[in-house]
């Protein structure tokens, strides 16, 4: 029991740590999250739903597409939720991310319909671990969470776009006379973090199945995640996201359902009140 209820746990792990490193990368290169990203992980797990089983596509081009209609979905949120509060130094943008993930869980709530529906388009072979019978989506999970980590870590520092969001980060005044469109980096992050959040959705469908309101408690988890991983470390976010997947597996295991959501937070917010910055936050330095 132990070691299944761990292996699940890096599974849904590696889900809130993806969904963690979208709020990441907004709130690194433009002190904003997105707090629909919730609605974005349930947006990829129905776009490729839509296209694979309802239009028979393919499975890759069906999340291909899924994925670039999440990452759509990203810009609209920066254009329509973020920018116009923002760039008026206005923290309006909280609330209106909040109200623009609900009209899309409505808006897909009435189109797709309220039912859960399985998606069964992962369903492979299992093998032997441990003397545990593993499914092969059990161990893609985690493996394509980690590696995606490691891809945005490698994209951030060796390659030309990476750079400039980093310069955003750093000076957005200095990073725009440098010739850097600020807005458009901005807005690309904000595409990267929506992205994040589909992949994440399409590979939770099949152990979750498919609903408009699967996102909610996830982007809610996701966000516990990045404040306790500390958002100004991308590895940090990630590592949180596994302690808090095995830790939430192993209450469900040997404690039951009903304490799953009460310990887990709780142990949340012991952590945080230990160390107010998250796990591997730094303090930010003021300037007097």
């Amino acid at each position: 029991m132990l070691a299944s209820a761990i292996l699940t746990g890096l599974g849904l792990g590696s889900m809130y740590g993806l969904l963690a490193l979208g709020f990441y990368i907004t709130y690194s290169v433009s002190s904003t999250v997105n707090f629909a990203q919730g609605s974005s992980m349930m947006l990829g797990a129905v776009f490729a739903y839509t296209f694979s089983v309802n239009l028979g596509w393919p499975l890759l081009p069906a999340a291909a597409m899924a994925l670039a209609l999440c990452a759509l979905y990203g810009v609209l949120v920066e254009l329509l939720a973020v920018r116009p509060f923002a760039s008026r130094g206005s923290n309006a943008w909280l609330m209106a991310t909040v109200a623009l993930g609900i009209v899309a869980d409505n808006a897909v709530l009435f189109t797709f319909g309220k039912e859960p529906r399985g998606f069964p388009m992962f369903a492979g072979g299992s093998l032997q671990l441990a003397g545990i019978n593993v499914s092969h989506l059990q161990l893609a999970i985690p493996a394509v969470g980690l590696s995606l980590a490691w891809a945005l870590s490698v994209f951030s520092r060796r390659t030309r776009y990476g750079k400039a969001m980093l310069a955003v980060v750093q000076n957005p005044d200095a990073a725009r006379l440098m010739g850097i469109n600020v807005p458009l980096v901005i807005a690309a992050s904000y595409a990267a973090s929506t992205l994040l959040a589909g992949v994440a959705g399409i590979m939770i469908a099949p152990l979750a199945n498919v609903h408009s309101d699967m996102g909610t408690l996830f982007g809610l988890k996701a966000f516990a995640v990045a404040i306790l991983g500390g958002l100004t470390s991308a590895w940090g976010v990630m590592l949180a996201g596994l302690i808090f997947g095995v830790a939430e597996a192993l209450i469900t295991a040997f404690l039951g359902s009903g304490y799953t959501q009460i310990l887990s937070f709780t142990l949340v917010i012991v952590a945080l009140a230990v160390m107010p910055n998250g796990l591997f936050g730094r303090a930010a330095v003021k300037k007097v």
